[in-house]
This record gives structure tokens, C-alpha cells and sequence, in this order.
């Protein structure tokens, strides 16, 4: 075959070459975005349209806790890890309290995790201590419970908390007096009175954890108690009540009529 006639027949080939780009514009670049684009990428913005349209209501444990493992892992699917973490502890409440070391056994899930599980936690007991402090206590008494039980139902140790408040009833100070074994939190009483004294607080609500998740008060809580007010009535201090928090609830003392 000549020369020309095989330049005649690579023009024509280019020709073909043209054409079919020229029906098909911009496969090159659509095949190159999809490499680019990950498989991950739709499903975190659907997770976040979905939180945004339907709140964190609608939503199971594991897609919630996906939502704050985005921002530890901003490549990447964080679904399988979710559940893990979930399958491991038992709930979103459960994860974020759960104790670092136990976190970082769970596979997937290292320092950056418990970061930012630390920051989730935090940010909600900042939020919801502000709500109780801003109102009288007694007021907002499922508030209160709820932010007892937040900070301290999941603990794995037992905790003796104060909440100090004026005599109005709002909260002064809100300090931890105590912390114990997993059954037992030493308490001493004219600490508990003279702590009251110094910040001028004329009633207190004392709080204390079950790590055993049952927060029935046993017989040594309920003389603990009795203690407490007998020393501090005919200083001027009320013991408003005394709440037990666990994994299965919370108990009142005054709803049971201990005091």
C-alpha cells in the first residue's frame, strides 16, 4: 500500500476517533472524578442531611456516634468502627462515658477517637450545668437529675458529689467531696458541713453513683445520710435530698421518704 493511502486511512481512523469523543463529551473527566470522588463522601452527606432535616432523633446510636467520628477520621468510612464501638459498650451514652483504655481496645479506634469522644461529653455537661445553674434547682429537678446521671452514671468508680445552693435555691457550687472503690465512697461528714459553711450555702442536695448500675440506697447510705442532716440542721443547713445515679435510673431519697 502506498503512502498516501495509508495516510488516507489514519485520517480517516482520527476521524472516527473525533467523532466518538465529540458524541461523548467529558468521559474523561467524569471517569477521573469518580476516582477522586470517595465511595464514603455521598454517605457522610447524607448522614448529615439527615440529621440537620430530621434531628438526632430519627437516627440509631451507631449513625450518631458516625457523625462525631467524621471529625477523628475525615477520610474514611467510620460506619464498621461505629458499630463496633456500639456492639462493645452498648449505646451512644455508653460510648462517650466509656473509660479511654477501654475505648482504644475496641479495633479502629485510637487517641484521636478518644479526643473526641472527651469533647462530645464535655461540651454536653458544660451545656447542661449551665441550664441548672441559671434557675432555682428545686425548679428544675429533672434537669438536675438528668445532669447528675450524665456526669456520673457510667463511672466505673463511686462518686460523693455536693451541689451548694443559696437561699434561693440556686446552685453556688458544684463540687465532687469524694471518690472510692467500685462499691464504697468514704464520706466525712463535718467536711461536708464545713464545705457548706464557707460558701455561705443554706441547703445542699447530695449526689452519689452505683457503679453496679442499681442505684437502691443500701442500709449504710441511708445512715450516712441521717448523719449528714443531724449535724448540719442546727447549723442552718438543709439537706434538700439525696439522689443515687446508675445505669437503670436514679433514685430520690425524699421521693422514697428517707428523709
Amino acid at each position: 500500500m502506498s503512502a498516501a493511502g495509508k495516510t488516507g486511512q489514519q485520517s480517516t481512523a482520527d476521524a472516527d476517533c473525533d467523532t466518538d469523543a465529540d458524541k461523548q463529551p467529558g468521559l474523561f473527566e467524569a471517569s477521573v472524578k469518580a476516582v477522586e470522588t470517595p465511595s464514603y463522601h455521598g454517605h457522610r452527606e447524607r448522614l448529615r442531611s439527615r440529621l440537620m432535616e430530621g434531628g438526632a432523633e430519627a437516627m440509631p446510636d451507631y449513625e450518631l456516634l458516625e457523625l462525631v467520628l467524621f471529625k477523628a477520621y475525615p477520610r474514611g468510612d467510620t460506619k464498621d468502627l461505629a458499630k463496633r464501638l456500639i456492639a462493645r459498650f452498648g449505646s451512644f451514652a455508653e460510648v462517650i462515658n466509656a473509660p479511654d483504655l477501654l475505648i482504644e481496645e475496641v479495633k479502629g479506634a485510637g487517641p484521636r477517637v478518644v479526643q473526641e469522644l472527651k469533647i462530645v461529653r464535655a461540651a454536653a455537661l458544660r451545656m447542661m450545668q449551665r441550664q441548672v445553674m441559671q434557675k432555682p434547682v428545686l425548679g428544675t429537678w429533672s434537669q438536675v437529675v438528668d445532669y447528675c446521671r450524665a456526669s456520673m452514671a457510667y463511672e466505673a468508680h463511686e462518686l460523693f458529689r455536693i451541689l451548694f445552693l443559696d437561699k434561693k435555691n440556686r446552685l453556688i457550687a458544684d463540687e465532687i467531696q469524694g471518690e472510692g472503690t467500685v462499691d464504697h465512697t468514704p464520706v466525712y461528714v463535718r467536711e461536708v458541713v464545713k464545705r457548706a459553711l464557707e460558701l455561705s450555702s443554706t441547703a445542699i442536695i447530695l449526689v452519689h453513683n452505683h457503679p453496679s448500675g442499681d442505684p437502691a440506697p443500701s442500709r449504710a447510705d441511708i445512715d450516712m445520710t441521717k448523719h449528714i442532716i443531724d449535724v448540719a440542721k442546727p447549723l442552718g443547713v438543709t439537706v434538700h435530698d439525696h439522689v443515687i445515679v446508675g445505669r437503670q435510673g436514679h433514685v430520690s431519697f425524699r421521693g422514697l421518704k428517707l428523709i
